[in-house]
């Protein structure tokens, strides 16, 4: 058996319609596990389920429409999730919001409370709800994609790199909290990657030049770049990594 085969595991990706989260959703099936799509609008989440069924087989993959802002929906993915696959061995809290770009002077204090609300929140609500069946089995993988914003401070987007800062806090606390249950809680940290949510910052020219030029690899990140990490974080090649956070950032942060 590889050390990343996931077969019979179960995972909920949060953002999963497109980008990051649709990757490692795809990864994650490739490898054997059954996945469940979850983002706001139910058509997205049931396209990328019906494609991955008809990749990897019909039982691999279901459709959960939730918005990560409302704890009511969250419960409802966990329960619809536990429904149709008994289980939840993985939880990866992928779903973010960033709505705004601009220095901090300028920024709402709407915009900055649901920066915080659906980014390190909504995975405290997620986590804290599929934790109990982890701790009852003794195994667990649950994996925050955070953000190299976390590391680092930005005058464009820098409440998004407060709240991506806190979660890699999350995992740590949760590393400490979990582990005598043999569950491992960890962050990924993705560089710029070419994903929807970003496009403020590839389709800038002199954003994504600037990027390019200081980033050793000389170029930004696709989607099935981080989803290679996620697979590991949550495969038994990764038993003993807890608490961390995994940089995939083209070396930039170096």
């Amino acid at each position: 058996m590889s050390l990343f085969d996931l077969d019979g595991k179960v995972a909920i990706i949060t953002g999963s319609s497109r980008g990051i989260g649709k990757a490692t959703a795809e990864e994650m099936a490739a490898n054997g596990g059954r996945v469940v799509i979850s983002s706001r609008k139910a058509g997205p989440c049931e396209e990328v389920a019906a494609a991955i069924n008809a990749e990897h087989g019909e039982a691999t993959a279901i459709a959960v429409p939730a918005n990560i802002s409302s704890k009511e929906d969250l419960q409802t993915l966990v329960d619809e999730t536990r429904k149709a696959f008994g289980r939840i061995d993985i939880l990866v809290c992928n779903a973010a919001t960033n709505p705004h770009f601009g220095p901090m002077s300028t920024i709402e204090d709407e915009q900055f409370r649901k920066i915080l609300d659906n980014n390190i929140l909504s995975n405290h609500w997620l986590i804290q709800m599929v934790a109990p069946e982890m701790r009852e089995r003794q195994e667990g993988s649950i994996i925050i994609v955070s953000s190299i914003g976390g590391l680092r401070g930005s005058v464009d987007i820098g409440t998004y790199c407060i709240s991506k800062a806190a979660d890699m806090q999350l995992a740590r606390n949760l590393a400490h909290e979990f582990g005598d249950d043999n569950i491992r809680v960890n962050c990924i940290a993705p560089g710029l990657i070419r994903t929807d949510m970003a496009r403020a910052l590839w389709e800038n020219p002199e954003i994504e030049k600037h990027v390019t030029s200081t980033t050793p690899l000389h170029r930004i990140g696709e989607p099935h770049e981080i989803a290679g990490a996620a697979v590991y974080l949550a495969s038994s090649a990764s038993t003993y990594t807890t608490g961390q956070v995994i940089v995939v950032d083209g070396g930039r942060t170096i």
